[in-house]
Parts: structure tokens; C-alpha cells; sequence
């Protein structure tokens, strides 16, 4: 199993790196804003001395927003250790809930998240047509299941 480390501001390059690979970009767009992953808190799953998973997060007041969550290894546990040690850290910075936005066509991440006690708590249809037409035009009208991304799908769970 990863050992699941904190990341550090000394992180930050790798992050961006391993955002950029992963995501196309080392922006994403939530809410109509750009955010960068890699300059927020975070953990990474590490086995035998490499990468093999990634979370980072921000905190404001009450809640934890959960920006970015990548397993390379499915199923092993991975992505759900990482979420835990987001929601712990969450629990200590005082936070009551631990929310986090995806997109219509990510039905894997509806499931894994739904799993783990999260509800969908709203959808904002046309946010990320929006968003493209804006802020990022490099986001893909399609996914790669076929599915067309539209809409933000905001999910929330009580710590």
C-alpha cells in the first residue's frame, strides 16, 4: 500500500507537472474561476519512491473544497486513503464539510465519490460551456466516453 505524505511548498514544481500531464493544463475551472491545484495543500500517495497518486484542497471558513483527486492505481485503495487524509486535515482546520465540483461526463467519479458518503447538493447547467467560452477554451467539448461536458456537478459531505 502508498504511504501518504503532505505535500510542501518544495512540492509545488512536481505538482504542477504531474497536474499538467494528468489534467492537459495546470489550471481547472470551478465555480467560473481558474484555479492551480499545485499552489494549494494537498497529499501525495507514494509506493516505492514514486507518484502514484495526487490530492489537493483549499479551506475557507467552514468548508474544504477537494480541487484535485488522481489514482494511478484504481482500485487499490489509493484514491480513497487520499480522500480520508484531505477529509482528516479538513476536520482539524475546523472545517464541517468537505465539498468538491465535477463535470457531467465523469460518471467514475460520481460513483467513487457517492460511495464515500458524498450527495449531490447542486448542478449548474452550462457552467463549463461557460467557463470554455471564457476562462479556458482549452477544455474539450467531449469527453473521451463519448459524453459532452456541460455542467458542474457539485458534491458535498459532512465531516
Amino acid at each position: 500500500m502508498a504511504t501518504i505524505n503532505a505535500l510542501t511548498p518544495d512540492d509545488r514544481p512536481w505538482v504542477a507537472a504531474w497536474i499538467r500531464e494528468h489534467w492537459g493544463d495546470e489550471t481547472m475551472a470551478l465555480r467560473g474561476e481558474l484555479w492551480r491545484p499545485a499552489e494549494h495543500a494537498g497529499f501525495a500517495a507514494i509506493d516505492e519512491g514514486t507518484v502514484v497518486g495526487l490530492a489537493t484542497y483549499t479551506v475557507a471558513g467552514a468548508a474544504c473544497e477537494l480541487l484535485s483527486l488522481d489514482s494511478l492505481r484504481e482500485g487499490q485503495g489509493v484514491g480513497g486513503a487520499l480522500l480520508e487524509a484531505v477529509a482528516e486535515a479538513a476536520r482539524t482546520a475546523g472545517c464541517m464539510w468537505l465539498q468538491l465540483i465535477t463535470t457531467n461526463d465523469n460518471l467514475r467519479a460520481l460513483g467513487f465519490y457517492q460511495r464515500r458518503g458524498f450527495r449531490i447538493i447542486g448542478v449548474n447547467p452550462g457552467a463549463v460551456d461557460r467557463a470554455r467560452a471564457t476562462i479556458k477554451p482549452a477544455i474539450p467539448p467531449v469527453a473521451a466516453n463519448g459524453i459532452p461536458i456541460r455542467d458542474e456537478i457539485e458534491l458535498l459531505r459532512e465531516l
